[in-house]
């Protein structure tokens, strides 16, 4: 016989009335707990940052980005890894909107570390294709960043000695670069194109054009890196030629509907480089042409200011790349990615509500706990556990130094 006590410490049979009345207010108790919990989860995935966005012709189903970070894991010849697999698989399964790969190199002389991907050639693309259709085991997208190192690298990495628009030395690096010619030009033109190709051919949802950070072509951009007097320099418009001729490339193979968008340096962080005022008319040129998005970032290897700022953060300090992205919204009409130390749900959700930006990109985050996206919806965090203190950066395969292995 089931039983129950009602609090005066006597057994009631399982016919009783009272057990009867006192077992539906139990019930109906935790029904309408377990109710509200669940309407409590579904307001979190009907705010904004869990509304779908489009980019170009995808639909990303929250506003969540995984921006690109060199994950130092592909062999020494830029194949992909099951360790790689496991990455960005995990990243799918912990609900990132748009998960944005490390800069995968377009050439071998645009190789910019050890242990990264390749896309240079059609040996790749099985491997690549592995690690998109694991990912498109879940709702989430994903683009290939598509890169070249320029003159930041090493000649024992890309073999020759490295590209870029001038001959200026770059002292991080050590190198004083060959200036590219009309035909050095050409071909890496034609490389960005077939490594686009490629991405679409593994099942890449597009692509994105690496132009920050002082690889190539962002130094095309900066005229503290271009010092050209041809159609590749002097002007905006022909310092931004290079990745004009890139998307009308890409397009004219891919059509229209294929996504893609641009990591783009709002500063260089340098005297006499490009500046937030002059990387707005770029993204006007760029939108001319087609291009999706725009993710918005800043810093080179060489300036004082680089991408990623050492923390910890104050909530009033994140999204430090915020305010420039925001001014380069105003420009145009096209998605625009905010970045740069954001780790509080509170301030992502201030910041799409105010309209600075229309998704949310973060790395370091997301190395700490690729689960993130999943736990901040469920109400399990409302902030991210990472410090910003950088030693994730490991080149022997990204990590966070503070989770014991």
């Amino acid at each position: 016989m089931i039983r129950m006590c009602d609090g005066k410490n006597r057994l009631i049979p399982a016919n009783d009335p009272l057990f009867g009345f006192l077992g539906k207010l139990l019930y109906y108790g935790l029904s309408l707990c377990t109710v509200c919990s669940e309407q409590r989860q579904n307001m979190k995935r009907q705010g904004v940052l869990f509304s779908p966005v489009a980019i170009g012709q995808t639909i990303v189903p929250n506003r969540f980005v995984r921006s690109a970070t060199q994950d130092f894991m592909a062999t020494q010849e830029g194949f992909v890894t099951d360790r790689q697999i496991a990455l960005f698989r995990n990243l799918a399964e912990g609900e990132v909107g748009l998960i944005i790969t490390g800069h995968a190199y377009v050439s071998p002389e645009g190789k910019a570390s050890p242990r990264q991907t390749g896309i240079y050639a059609d040996k790749f693309i099985d491997g690549l294709r592995r690690l998109v259709d694991e990912v498109h085991r879940f709702p989430s997208r994903i683009f290939l960043q598509i890169a070249h190192a320029g003159r930041q690298t090493k000649e024992r990495l890309c073999g020759c000695v490295p590209l870029a628009p001038s001959a200026v030395y770059e002292p991080v690096f050590k190198v004083t670069p060959k200036a590219m010619t009309a035909r050095d030009i050409a071909n890496t033109i034609a490389a960005f194109v077939k490594a686009a190709t490629r991405a679409k051919r593994a099942h890449f949802d597009g692509v994105q054009l690496h132009v920050a950070h002082g690889y190539l072509l962002s130094s095309f951009l900066s005229p503290y890196t271009n010092k050209r007097s041809d159609a590749y320099g002097g002007s905006t418009e022909n310092r931004t030629r290079i990745v004009v001729e890139i998307v009308r490339g890409i397009r004219s193979k891919l059509g229209m509907d294929y996504p893609v968008i641009v990591k783009l340096n709002a500063s260089d962080y340098l005297r006499g480089g490009l500046t937030v005022e002059e990387s707005s008319e770029v993204a006007k040129i760029l939108e001319n042409e087609g291009i999706d998005g725009i993710e918005v970032s800043a810093g080179t290897a060489e300036s004082e200011k680089a991408s990623y700022w050492k923390g910890p953060f104050s909530e009033e300090d994140e999204g430090y790349f915020v305010s420039m992205a925001s001014r380069i919204k105003s420009a145009v009409s096209v998605p625009v990615f905010g970045l740069g130390g954001i780790r509080t749900e509170a301030v992502m959700d201030r910041i799409l509500k105010e309209g600075k930006v229309d998704l949310i990109s973060m790395c370091r985050p997301f190395i700490r706990d690729p689960f993130l996206v999943k736990k901040i919806r469920t109400g399990q965090t409302e902030r991210s556990e990472c410090i910003s203190c950088n030693k994730c950066v490991n080149p022997r395969g990204i990590r966070c130094s503070e989770i014991e292995t």
